[in-house]
Protein backbone atom coordinates (compact mmCIF):
# COMPACT_ATOMS: atom_id res chain seq x y z
CA UNK A 1 0.00 0.00 0.00
CA UNK A 2 2.82 2.24 0.91
CA UNK A 3 4.71 1.94 -1.83
CA UNK A 4 1.52 2.36 -4.00
CA UNK A 5 1.78 5.99 -2.75
CA UNK A 6 4.80 6.38 -4.18
CA UNK A 7 4.08 5.42 -7.80
CA UNK A 8 0.65 6.87 -8.09
CA UNK A 9 0.79 9.84 -5.49
CA UNK A 10 4.21 10.51 -6.18
CA UNK A 11 5.25 10.67 -2.24
CA UNK A 12 8.40 10.40 -2.82
CA UNK A 13 9.95 9.02 0.76
CA UNK A 14 8.23 5.68 0.33
CA UNK A 15 10.00 4.89 -2.42
CA UNK A 16 13.00 4.19 0.17
CA UNK A 17 13.44 0.29 1.54
CA UNK A 18 14.73 1.82 4.87
CA UNK A 19 11.28 3.89 5.32
CA UNK A 20 8.90 1.35 4.50
CA UNK A 21 10.88 -1.31 6.84
CA UNK A 22 10.67 1.34 9.88
CA UNK A 23 6.75 1.73 8.89
CA UNK A 24 6.61 -2.23 8.64
CA UNK A 25 8.20 -2.76 12.08
CA UNK A 26 5.83 -0.11 13.45
CA UNK A 27 2.79 -1.50 12.06
CA UNK A 28 3.95 -4.85 12.93
CA UNK A 29 4.91 -4.42 16.70
CA UNK A 30 1.28 -2.08 17.19
CA UNK A 31 -1.02 -5.39 15.91
CA UNK A 32 1.19 -7.82 17.96
CA UNK A 33 1.10 -5.94 21.13
CA UNK A 34 -3.35 -5.49 20.10
CA UNK A 35 -3.88 -8.93 19.40
CA UNK A 36 -1.59 -11.22 21.81
CA UNK A 37 -3.42 -10.11 24.86
CA UNK A 38 -6.85 -11.01 22.96
CA UNK A 39 -5.32 -14.43 22.20
CA UNK A 40 -3.71 -14.89 25.40
CA UNK A 41 -7.39 -14.37 26.76
CA UNK A 42 -9.06 -16.48 24.16
CA UNK A 43 -6.53 -19.71 24.56
CA UNK A 44 -6.64 -19.33 28.60
CA UNK A 45 -10.48 -20.34 28.14
CA UNK A 46 -10.09 -22.87 25.18
CA UNK A 47 -7.32 -24.26 27.60
CA UNK A 48 -4.75 -24.28 24.16
CA UNK A 49 -2.29 -25.28 26.50
CA UNK A 50 0.91 -27.21 25.45
CA UNK A 51 1.46 -30.24 28.27
CA UNK A 52 4.66 -30.11 29.84
CA UNK A 53 7.47 -32.65 28.97
CA UNK A 54 7.30 -35.32 31.44
CA UNK A 55 11.28 -35.56 31.94
CA UNK A 56 11.33 -31.40 31.92
CA UNK A 57 13.44 -30.00 34.62
CA UNK A 58 11.08 -29.53 37.92
CA UNK A 59 11.14 -25.97 37.50
CA UNK A 60 9.14 -25.91 34.32
CA UNK A 61 5.93 -27.90 35.74
CA UNK A 62 4.88 -24.66 36.82
CA UNK A 63 4.52 -23.60 33.34
CA UNK A 64 2.03 -26.05 32.83
CA UNK A 65 -1.03 -24.16 31.68
CA UNK A 66 0.77 -21.30 29.97
CA UNK A 67 -1.26 -20.40 26.43
CA UNK A 68 1.00 -21.88 23.09
CA UNK A 69 0.50 -21.21 19.52
CA UNK A 70 1.23 -17.37 19.73
CA UNK A 71 3.60 -17.83 17.59
CA UNK A 72 0.64 -17.22 15.35
CA UNK A 73 -0.09 -14.20 16.08
CA UNK A 74 3.32 -12.60 15.31
CA UNK A 75 3.37 -14.22 12.26
CA UNK A 76 0.20 -12.90 11.18
CA UNK A 77 0.80 -9.38 12.52
CA UNK A 78 4.37 -9.74 10.23
CA UNK A 79 2.85 -11.01 7.25
CA UNK A 80 -0.09 -7.93 7.28
CA UNK A 81 2.68 -5.46 7.81
CA UNK A 82 4.74 -6.76 5.15
CA UNK A 83 1.59 -6.74 2.70
CA UNK A 84 0.82 -2.82 3.42
CA UNK A 85 4.44 -1.65 2.95
CA UNK A 86 6.53 -3.99 0.43
CA UNK A 87 6.47 -4.24 -3.11
CA UNK A 88 4.06 -7.05 -3.63
CA UNK A 89 5.71 -7.96 -7.30
CA UNK A 90 8.81 -8.57 -5.79
CA UNK A 91 9.78 -12.40 -6.07
CA UNK A 92 11.29 -12.40 -2.84
CA UNK A 93 8.89 -11.30 -0.79
CA UNK A 94 6.45 -13.22 -2.24
CA UNK A 95 8.73 -16.10 -1.18
CA UNK A 96 9.64 -15.10 1.96
CA UNK A 97 5.82 -15.08 3.26
CA UNK A 98 5.01 -18.32 1.40
CA UNK A 99 8.17 -19.69 3.74
CA UNK A 100 6.21 -17.92 6.86
CA UNK A 101 2.97 -19.38 6.25
CA UNK A 102 4.03 -23.18 4.93
CA UNK A 103 5.96 -23.88 8.22
CA UNK A 104 3.39 -21.85 10.29
CA UNK A 105 0.86 -24.49 9.10
CA UNK A 106 3.31 -27.41 9.86
CA UNK A 107 3.52 -26.03 13.24
CA UNK A 108 -0.44 -25.30 14.08
CA UNK A 109 -0.75 -28.81 13.07
CA UNK A 110 1.78 -30.23 15.31
CA UNK A 111 0.68 -27.71 18.26
CA UNK A 112 -3.03 -28.43 17.47
CA UNK A 113 -1.89 -32.36 18.24
CA UNK A 114 -0.77 -31.34 21.33
CA UNK A 115 -3.20 -29.04 22.79
CA UNK A 116 -6.18 -31.95 21.85
CA UNK A 117 -4.23 -34.62 23.12
CA UNK A 118 -3.13 -33.62 26.35
CA UNK A 119 -1.34 -36.89 27.43
CA UNK A 120 0.94 -36.48 24.61
CA UNK A 121 3.66 -33.79 24.56
CA UNK A 122 4.86 -34.76 21.71
CA UNK A 123 2.80 -33.87 19.09
CA UNK A 124 3.69 -35.38 15.05
CA UNK A 125 5.93 -37.48 14.89
CA UNK A 126 9.51 -36.45 14.08
CA UNK A 127 9.33 -38.32 11.24
CA UNK A 128 5.68 -37.13 9.51
CA UNK A 129 7.21 -33.07 10.95
CA UNK A 130 10.59 -33.98 9.07
CA UNK A 131 8.16 -34.88 5.88
CA UNK A 132 6.56 -31.43 5.81
CA UNK A 133 9.15 -29.15 6.40
CA UNK A 134 11.03 -31.39 3.54
CA UNK A 135 8.72 -30.74 1.21
CA UNK A 136 8.15 -27.02 2.03
CA UNK A 137 12.05 -26.51 1.53
CA UNK A 138 11.57 -27.84 -1.87
CA UNK A 139 8.39 -26.18 -2.97
CA UNK A 140 11.03 -22.76 -1.85
CA UNK A 141 14.08 -23.96 -2.92
CA UNK A 142 13.00 -25.21 -6.27
CA UNK A 143 11.01 -21.77 -7.04
CA UNK A 144 14.39 -19.61 -6.09
CA UNK A 145 16.20 -22.16 -8.47
CA UNK A 146 13.57 -21.60 -11.27
CA UNK A 147 13.29 -17.94 -11.03
CA UNK A 148 17.66 -18.23 -11.57
CA UNK A 149 18.48 -17.03 -8.13
CA UNK A 150 22.19 -17.14 -7.89
CA UNK A 151 23.56 -20.58 -7.21
CA UNK A 152 27.41 -19.49 -6.69
CA UNK A 153 28.91 -20.50 -3.08
CA UNK A 154 30.39 -18.57 -0.65
CA UNK A 155 31.99 -18.06 2.51
CA UNK A 156 32.70 -15.89 4.81
CA UNK A 157 35.74 -13.61 5.08
CA UNK A 158 36.22 -14.41 1.37
CA UNK A 159 34.74 -11.92 -1.36
CA UNK A 160 34.70 -14.03 -4.37
CA UNK A 161 32.38 -17.69 -5.04
CA UNK A 162 34.10 -20.80 -4.66
CA UNK A 163 31.95 -22.63 -7.38
CA UNK A 164 29.10 -22.48 -8.72
CA UNK A 165 26.48 -25.34 -7.61
CA UNK A 166 24.08 -25.28 -10.54
CA UNK A 167 20.75 -27.93 -9.56
CA UNK A 168 22.35 -28.77 -6.33
CA UNK A 169 21.80 -25.91 -4.57
CA UNK A 170 17.96 -27.15 -4.23
CA UNK A 171 19.50 -30.02 -1.97
CA UNK A 172 21.87 -27.27 -0.31
CA UNK A 173 19.35 -25.06 0.12
CA UNK A 174 16.61 -27.50 1.42
CA UNK A 175 19.11 -28.50 4.48
CA UNK A 176 19.64 -24.97 5.34
CA UNK A 177 16.59 -24.31 5.37
CA UNK A 178 14.96 -27.56 7.55
CA UNK A 179 17.84 -27.58 9.31
CA UNK A 180 17.83 -24.03 11.16
CA UNK A 181 14.20 -24.43 11.35
CA UNK A 182 14.53 -27.48 13.77
CA UNK A 183 17.22 -25.43 15.10
CA UNK A 184 15.26 -22.91 16.32
CA UNK A 185 12.12 -25.48 17.39
CA UNK A 186 15.04 -26.95 19.65
CA UNK A 187 16.16 -23.59 21.21
CA UNK A 188 12.82 -22.69 22.02
CA UNK A 189 12.58 -24.15 25.37
CA UNK A 190 12.66 -21.42 28.09
CA UNK A 191 11.24 -18.22 28.30
CA UNK A 192 12.39 -16.13 25.52
CA UNK A 193 15.30 -18.13 24.70
CA UNK A 194 14.48 -18.04 20.97
CA UNK A 195 13.05 -15.25 20.93
CA UNK A 196 15.93 -12.52 21.39
CA UNK A 197 18.72 -14.60 19.52
CA UNK A 198 15.94 -14.67 16.58
CA UNK A 199 15.46 -10.82 16.86
CA UNK A 200 19.21 -10.32 16.63
CA UNK A 201 19.61 -12.53 13.64
CA UNK A 202 16.89 -10.95 11.75
CA UNK A 203 18.06 -7.64 12.24
CA UNK A 204 21.62 -9.17 10.85
CA UNK A 205 19.74 -11.08 7.87
CA UNK A 206 17.79 -7.81 7.21
CA UNK A 207 20.97 -5.65 7.06
CA UNK A 208 23.13 -8.45 5.04
CA UNK A 209 19.92 -8.72 2.24
CA UNK A 210 19.94 -4.77 2.09
CA UNK A 211 23.52 -4.41 1.55
CA UNK A 212 23.35 -7.28 -1.22
CA UNK A 213 20.29 -5.21 -3.21
CA UNK A 214 21.90 -2.09 -2.74
CA UNK A 215 24.08 -1.89 -5.93
CA UNK A 216 26.54 0.50 -4.38
CA UNK A 217 27.19 -0.68 -0.75
CA UNK A 218 27.08 -4.40 -2.48
CA UNK A 219 30.16 -2.87 -4.74
CA UNK A 220 31.80 -0.85 -1.64
CA UNK A 221 31.93 -3.97 0.56
CA UNK A 222 32.38 -6.60 -2.16
CA UNK A 223 29.88 -9.05 -1.10
CA UNK A 224 27.49 -9.85 -4.38
CA UNK A 225 24.66 -7.91 -5.23
CA UNK A 226 21.65 -9.64 -5.77
CA UNK A 227 18.81 -7.50 -7.63
CA UNK A 228 15.46 -6.80 -5.30
CA UNK A 229 16.75 -8.41 -2.45
CA UNK A 230 16.51 -5.73 -0.85
CA UNK A 231 12.94 -5.18 -0.83
CA UNK A 232 13.45 -8.83 1.95
CA UNK A 233 14.50 -6.43 4.72
CA UNK A 234 10.73 -5.43 4.71
CA UNK A 235 9.45 -8.59 5.73
CA UNK A 236 12.32 -8.92 8.09
CA UNK A 237 12.22 -5.74 10.09
CA UNK A 238 8.22 -6.49 10.23
CA UNK A 239 9.20 -9.70 11.74
CA UNK A 240 11.44 -8.28 14.33
CA UNK A 241 8.77 -5.59 15.05
CA UNK A 242 6.26 -8.44 16.13
CA UNK A 243 8.90 -10.42 18.05
CA UNK A 244 9.69 -7.51 20.18
CA UNK A 245 6.12 -7.44 20.61
CA UNK A 246 6.21 -10.75 21.51
CA UNK A 247 8.82 -10.76 23.92
CA UNK A 248 6.71 -8.33 26.06
CA UNK A 249 4.17 -11.42 26.92
CA UNK A 250 6.88 -14.46 26.57
CA UNK A 251 9.75 -12.76 28.69
CA UNK A 252 10.29 -14.66 32.15
CA UNK A 253 7.61 -15.67 33.52
CA UNK A 254 5.94 -16.15 30.24
CA UNK A 255 2.23 -15.34 29.94
CA UNK A 256 2.58 -17.20 26.04
CA UNK A 257 4.83 -19.94 24.41
CA UNK A 258 5.09 -19.24 20.71
CA UNK A 259 5.08 -23.03 20.03
CA UNK A 260 6.06 -25.35 17.04
CA UNK A 261 3.71 -22.51 14.86
CA UNK A 262 6.32 -19.76 15.80
CA UNK A 263 9.42 -21.61 16.05
CA UNK A 264 9.31 -23.72 12.40
CA UNK A 265 8.62 -20.36 10.14
CA UNK A 266 11.50 -18.45 12.11
CA UNK A 267 14.21 -20.99 11.58
CA UNK A 268 12.37 -21.87 7.89
CA UNK A 269 12.95 -17.73 7.68
CA UNK A 270 16.02 -17.47 8.65
CA UNK A 271 17.31 -19.64 6.33
CA UNK A 272 15.20 -18.15 3.80
CA UNK A 273 16.64 -15.02 4.20
CA UNK A 274 20.45 -16.53 4.35
CA UNK A 275 19.93 -18.22 1.22
CA UNK A 276 18.82 -15.34 -0.47
CA UNK A 277 21.75 -12.93 1.06
CA UNK A 278 24.33 -15.80 -0.14
CA UNK A 279 25.39 -15.97 3.72
CA UNK A 280 24.25 -19.71 4.18
CA UNK A 281 27.49 -20.75 5.85
CA UNK A 282 27.95 -16.90 7.85
CA UNK A 283 24.54 -18.39 9.07
CA UNK A 284 26.53 -20.67 11.54
CA UNK A 285 27.72 -17.26 13.24
CA UNK A 286 24.52 -15.18 13.31
CA UNK A 287 22.15 -18.53 14.19
CA UNK A 288 25.28 -19.84 16.98
CA UNK A 289 22.85 -20.32 19.91
CA UNK A 290 20.53 -22.71 17.44
CA UNK A 291 24.02 -24.26 16.29
CA UNK A 292 25.07 -25.04 19.66
CA UNK A 293 21.89 -26.00 21.06
CA UNK A 294 21.08 -28.69 18.10
CA UNK A 295 24.80 -29.88 18.05
CA UNK A 296 24.36 -30.50 22.19
CA UNK A 297 21.34 -32.90 20.85
CA UNK A 298 23.31 -34.65 18.29
CA UNK A 299 25.97 -35.46 20.38
CA UNK A 300 23.68 -36.46 23.12
CA UNK A 301 21.62 -38.78 20.72
CA UNK A 302 24.89 -40.09 19.29
CA UNK A 303 26.52 -40.96 22.35
CA UNK A 304 24.12 -42.43 23.94
CA UNK A 305 23.38 -44.73 21.09
CA UNK A 306 26.86 -45.61 20.54
CA UNK A 307 28.54 -45.48 24.02
CA UNK A 308 25.27 -45.99 25.89
CA UNK A 309 26.50 -42.59 27.71
CA UNK A 310 25.41 -39.08 28.31
CA UNK A 311 27.18 -36.57 27.34
CA UNK A 312 25.24 -34.10 28.86
CA UNK A 313 22.90 -34.26 31.67
CA UNK A 314 20.16 -33.44 29.77
CA UNK A 315 19.72 -31.95 25.95
CA UNK A 316 18.89 -29.70 24.38
CA UNK A 317 21.97 -27.61 26.47
CA UNK A 318 20.00 -25.15 27.96
CA UNK A 319 18.10 -28.01 30.37
CA UNK A 320 22.19 -28.89 31.26
CA UNK A 321 22.28 -25.94 32.93
CA UNK A 322 19.35 -25.93 34.50
CA UNK A 323 20.13 -29.45 36.26
CA UNK A 324 23.26 -28.23 36.78
CA UNK A 325 21.89 -25.37 39.26
CA UNK A 326 21.57 -22.12 37.18
CA UNK A 327 18.20 -20.09 37.42
CA UNK A 328 16.63 -19.57 34.48
CA UNK A 329 17.17 -15.97 33.82
CA UNK A 330 21.12 -16.41 34.24
CA UNK A 331 20.80 -18.88 31.05
CA UNK A 332 18.46 -16.46 28.94
CA UNK A 333 20.55 -13.70 29.19
CA UNK A 334 23.91 -15.05 28.92
CA UNK A 335 22.49 -17.06 26.07
CA UNK A 336 21.35 -13.51 24.74
CA UNK A 337 24.74 -12.06 25.23
CA UNK A 338 26.35 -14.97 22.94
CA UNK A 339 23.85 -14.63 20.05
CA UNK A 340 24.61 -10.74 20.30
CA UNK A 341 28.45 -11.16 20.28
CA UNK A 342 28.25 -13.95 17.55
CA UNK A 343 25.95 -11.33 15.15
CA UNK A 344 28.62 -8.40 15.84
CA UNK A 345 31.21 -10.81 14.43
CA UNK A 346 28.97 -11.73 11.66
CA UNK A 347 28.33 -7.88 10.90
CA UNK A 348 32.17 -7.33 11.09
CA UNK A 349 33.03 -10.29 9.07
CA UNK A 350 31.39 -8.17 6.21
CA UNK A 351 34.63 -5.64 6.53
CA UNK A 352 37.26 -8.56 6.27
CA UNK A 353 37.05 -9.89 3.02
Amino acid sequence: MFYWFYRHLDINIFQYISIRAGIAFIISFLLSMYLMPKFIKWAKNKKASQPIYEHAPKSHQEKCGTPTMGGVIFIFSTVIASLLTAKLNNFYITGGIITLLMFCLIGMKDDLSKIFNQKNSAGLSARMKLIFQIICAFVVSAVLYSYSHSTDFFVPFYKLPLFDMGIYAIVFWMLVIVSTSNAVNLTDGLDGLATVPSIIAFFTLSTIVYISGHAIFSSYLLVPNIKMAGELAILGSALVGSLIAFLWFNSHPAEVFMGDSGSLPLGGFMGYMAIVGKSEILLLIIGLIFVVETVSVILQVGSFKLRQKRVFLMAPIHHHFEHKGWKENKIIVRFWIIAFMANLFALLSFKLR
